[in-house]
């Protein structure tokens, strides 16, 4: 026995590292995108555009995240980690360190918006789950809700820190920053052991087959002939839609509401912090309990927590934004793990990377989509409220697969515990 868990050991070690990696990129390719809803004012008051122009530059970051997401999926399982990563790393950089030199929104829908979304999808999710993958079986959705928990690390840790460094320097010097830090790690992660931790842990293969919904070897194509496929498509999109109608203006409505700068980036960054707790919280129960009952209460939830934002448009107070942050920064997010674990389960294979990075680019559009109405909503109608009940709309449509696809409803994390 004594000998048994020293050979499991370095396999152990291994794991937790390849986790850590993940979050760590995961963290920095997220972080730093999210920052943007910091640069909202600054840009606004030095470029003169409208909301809806400064908007769109967040949205297009979101839609070419999702559409850019297959295609990083499908360079994963063809060229492995090393050359996907290193490229990310060094295009999120090469955003930054362009961005001050923009005068027009085109310029800053290229650099901010579209090599930015490029990058957050070479280090995020989708390479992850598939790496994450290869070293867990039993505690799947678990390890992915770590993953998924250092997106909302990242903005608490990065936000308010680029809040602070906008009030020193402004938003041209705070980008050279910025983008000089993340060039500095391009070296490094190149030279990662990348070809070890694609390998995967030795005792579980990575298997050909699936005994899942058909029993086959899945591609994109077959998956997507399924109720399941597309099940977590629509749970994807709409909850995205509802949830970045709100998150991407919050820092700006909150300061309209009498909140300062950094008090509303701080409650920005708690709401990160508390969706740590509640990612991967739900990730450990639908691995004992399954999917539908905890991920319809974290629905609730976050319908909850935007009637709170709602009702501070007519009365700012702080324990109101206190509870916002505690309500609905727990529930952020807290859908990503499982739907991810979800996926790489139902249609686990040779080709799960391209499969999830499909599924992951509803996330992404819905986001754009909800980005974009939350700016043109305000522009229209001068005020947040039509987009509070947008996304409260879109929160209530996003469950709906989980109790009426039947691959949801009754699908349970146990059934797929080992190899």
């Amino acid at each position: 026995m004594q000998a048994e868990s020293q050979t499991r050991s370095p396999h152990t070690r291994t794991a937790l590292t390849v986790l850590g990696i993940c979050v760590l990129l995961n963290l920095i390719g997220r972080g730093t995108a999210d920052t943007y809803v910091v640069f909202l004012l600054p840009l606004e008051q030095d470029l003169g555009w409208t909301r809806s122009e400064m908007t769109s530059v967040y949205s297009i970051y979101l839609l070419v995240t999702g559409l850019s997401s297959p295609i990083v999926g499908m360079l994963f399982d063809r060229f492995g980690p090393r050359a996907l990563y290193t490229c990310g790393m060094a295009a999120l950089s090469g955003a930054y360190l362009l961005a001050p030199q923009v005068q027009t929104p085109w310029q800053f829908y290229a650099t901010v918006g579209a090599m930015t979304g490029i990058s957050a999808a070479a280090l995020g999710l989708v390479p992850s789950s598939s790496l994450i993958s290869r070293w867990f079986r039993e505690r799947l959705s678990t390890a992915i809700s770590v993953a998924f928990a250092s997106l909302g690390l990242g903005a608490l840790l990065i936000v308010p820190g680029v809040q602070y460094l906008l009030q020193i320097h402004g938003w041209r010097e705070t980008y050279q920053i910025m983008g000089t830090v993340l060039l500095v790690l391009v070296p490094v992660v190149f030279f990662l052991p990348w070809k070890r931790y694609a390998q995967g842990h030795p005792e579980y293969p990575q298997p050909k087959k699936s005994s899942t919904v058909v029993g086959r070897d899945w591609t994109v194509r077959a998956a997507m002939k399924t109720s399941a496929f597309w099940g977590l498509v629509w749970v994807f999109f709409f909850t995205s839609a509802g949830m970045f109608s709100i998150m991407v203006q919050t820092v700006v409505y909150l300061v309209e509401r009498g909140f300062s700068p950094l008090v509303a980036a701080t409650a920005f960054g708690f709401c990160s912090m508390m969706s740590v707790f509640g990612v991967l919280g739900t990730g450990a129960i639908a691995d004992r309990v399954g999917p539908r009952n905890i991920v319809s209460l974290t629905f609730a939830g976050s319908i909850t927590g935007v009637s709170i934002l709602l009702a501070m448009s007519w009365f700012p107070r702080e324990g109101l934004l206190a509870a916002f942050v505690l309500i609905f920064g727990i529930c952020q997010g807290a859908r990503g793990p499982i739907v991810s674990s979800i996926s790489t389960r139902l249609f686990a294979g040779n080709h799960v990377a391209g499969i999830y990075g499909v599924i992951y680019a509803s996330n992404a559009v819905g986001a754009a989509l909800g980005s974009l109405m939350a700016g043109l909503l305000h522009d229209v109608a001068g005020s947040y409220r039509p987009s509070f009940v947008f996304s409260i709309c879109a929160l209530l449509i996003a469950v709906l697969p989980f109790w009426r696809v039947p691959e949801l409803r009754d699908f349970r994390m146990r059934q797929f515990s080992r190899p």
